[in-house]
């Protein structure tokens, strides 16, 4: 009989593929049956922690297992869209995560090989599941802020000279894809898109202030929305101590301004008396492990009831290549000297 669990195998034993196997062992309708890492060190040490029944050097071989059903994907990025096309291929469906890719051309192969295998894509965006998060979109849809002013997203971590160093893709244009937006900044490049709207256009500094490495550390940009709102993201991994990650979106008829720690302004013209009541998040500004696990656990499961429900999983990769299109933007504007229309 076939298992009406939905068996899961993961790429990539890096620092992030513990939340993948966390989420998927604690979904009663998920099992996690299969690892692969050209470390096999690395594939044994998680096998053994969350016992993951197989491990694999090669994920080529894992792919033609035909007890598998979803594959998360949690190698460095630009290997992506090289894993998800695999996968597709091989008729898994594919939860991938952020960003999709470091290039449009990759990201738009994946889309296409994905709709043509049918297989499900869905991408890890776990900020958007945060309440605070939440609430600050539901409140801008609502029009409780009118029209919208001002958009801004401030993404202010600390990482290590040795962060950069511990592996040879961190850091680096082929592999990283960027720096401080699009490893670490891209969730808050995300979610200010996701909350305000589309961005038109982007003037942009970027530089390696502090850290040696090919990519930015810092970067600056100024960004003009479509509905005519304009904003500022900052982004950098080199101010110490890291700060809480910071959103703040302002209107005619209101201002939310929220945080890692919770909402701390909630005020609108017309006098509405309560905040809501969510819980802030770990924040990862200092610690890359030190994320919740719970935007992992809801991502997997909302995958596992997309593929049941046969509909889209709640980010697509439609939906999660809009932030890297910006931040490669913001890159483009830096080098030249332009503003840059997306």
């Amino acid at each position: 009989m076939m298992s009406t669990k939905l068996r899961f195998a993961i790429v990539g034993a890096g620092v992030i593929s513990s939340f993948h196997a966390r989420a998927v062992t604690e979904n009663p309708e998920a099992e996690l049956v299969a690892i692969s890492d050209v470390s096999e060190e690395k594939a044994q040490k998680l096998a053994e922690e969350y016992s993951i029944p197989s491990i694999h050097t090669d994920y080529h071989e894992m792919l033609q297992r035909q007890d598998i059903d979803v594959v998360c994907i949690c190698v460095p990025s630009g290997m992506h869209t090289e894993v998800a096309v695999a996968a597709a291929q091989a008729g898994k469906h594919i939860l991938c995560e952020k960003p999709l890719d470091t290039t449009i051309a990759k990201m738009d192969l994946m889309i296409h090989e994905a709709r043509e295998a049918q297989v499900k894509l869905g991408v890890i965006y776990q900020r958007r599941t945060f309440p605070a998060a939440i609430a600050a979109r539901k409140a801008v849809q609502e029009n409780r802020l009118g029209k919208l002013v001002l958009g801004d997203a401030y993404l202010k971590y600390y990482r290590s000279q040795e962060y950069y160093d511990s592996a040879g893709w961190r850091g680096t244009w082929e592999l990283d894809g960027g720096g401080a937006l699009m490893n670490q900044g891209v969730h808050g490049v995300d979610l200010i898109q996701w909350i305000v709207g589309d961005v038109e256009s982007v003037f942009a500094r970027s530089a390696a202030l502090v850290r040696n490495i090919e990519v930015e550390d810092t970067a600056v940009a100024v960004v003009k929305y479509v509905n005519g709102a304009y904003g500022v993201i900052q982004g950098t991994t080199s101010v110490w101590p890291g700060q809480e990650t910071r959103f703040e979106i302002h209107g005619e008829k209101g201002s939310i301004v929220f945080a890692d720690s919770g909402i701390k302004q909630w005020e609108f013209m017309d006098g509405e008396p309560s905040v809501p009541d969510v819980a802030g998040t770990a924040s990862a500004s200092n610690d890359a492990s030190n994320i919740s696990a719970d935007g992992h656990y809801i991502l997997i499961d909302d995958m596992i009831q997309a593929i049941k429900e046969d509909r889209d999983p709640m980010v697509t990769g439609e939906d999660a290549s809009k932030a890297v299109k910006l931040i490669l933007a913001i890159y483009e504007s830096a080098r030249t000297g332009l503003e840059v229309r997306l």
